[in-house]
C-alpha cells in the first residue's frame, strides 16, 4: 500500500493512500484518537487564533479533538459541536444538508437548540481536521449564520487539493490529492 508521510511539528505519520473514487485517492488522515497529533496542531494553530473569540465549533468527529484541544489551550472552557444527525435530547434543533469528499452520501448537520442560544451574537472559530472541497465548512458556516453568530476564523490543520489555494482559511500544512496509482494530482 503507497502511504503519504506527513510531519505536523513533532509528529510523523504515515498516512495510506485510499481511493475515494474512479479518478481520486486521498492520503488517509484521521485524527480522531490521536491525542498526540491532535494536541501538537491546537499548539500550532494557537498562534493563529483571533485575539477575541468567543466559542470554537466543530463538525463531528474527527475535528472534536482539535476544538476540545484548542479550547483548554485558549482558555476558552467550553467548545461546541455540530451533530451529524439529530439527537433524542436535542430541544428545537437547527439542520442543513451537505456533501463532503469522504461520504457517499448525503450527510445532515445539525446543532442542538441550546446551543443555538448560546451561540446568539456571539464570535465563533470555526474548526476541522482537514478541509478539502469545503463543503462541510460552507454548510457548517451557512449552519452557524443561522444562529446570528460571527464566524471570525476558519481553521484546519490541513487543506487538502485546491482548498491549499484558499485565503479565507488558516491551516498548518497543504495535503496534495492523488491519482488512484497514488502518484500526486497535478491540477484539482
Amino acid at each position: 500500500m503507497k502511504t503519504y508521510q506527513l510531519t505536523i511539528g513533532d509528529q510523523r505519520r504515515e498516512l495510506p493512500i485510499v481511493q475515494i473514487s474512479n479518478d481520486t485517492a486521498i492520503a488517509s488522515f484521521v485524527l480522531l484518537g490521536d491525542d498526540a497529533m491532535s494536541y501538537t496542531a491546537a499548539k500550532l494553530l494557537l498562534p493563529k487564533l483571533p485575539s477575541h473569540f468567543d466559542y470554537i465549533v466543530t463538525v463531528e468527529s474527527k475535528g472534536i479533538s482539535l476544538a476540545h484541544d484548542l479550547a483548554l489551550l485558549s482558555n476558552h472552557p467550553h467548545s461546541l459541536v455540530i451533530r451529524k444527525s439529530v439527537k433524542e435530547y436535542m430541544r428545537h434543533p437547527l439542520e442543513t444538508h451537505v456533501n463532503a469528499i469522504t461520504t457517499s452520501h448525503e450527510q445532515e448537520l445539525v446543532l442542538d437548540g441550546n446551543d443555538v442560544e448560546k451561540l446568539r451574537g456571539k464570535q465563533v472559530v470555526l474548526v476541522d481536521d482537514v478541509i478539502s472541497t469545503g463543503g462541510s465548512i460552507h454548510a457548517a458556516s451557512e449552519l452557524l449564520d443561522k444562529t446570528g453568530c460571527h464566524i471570525v476564523s476558519k481553521m484546519a490543520i490541513l487543506a487538502e487539493g485546491a482548498a491549499a489555494k484558499r485565503t479565507d482559511i488558516q491551516f498548518l500544512k497543504p495535503l496534495p490529492l492523488f491519482n488512484p496509482d497514488g502518484t500526486v494530482k497535478t491540477n484539482y
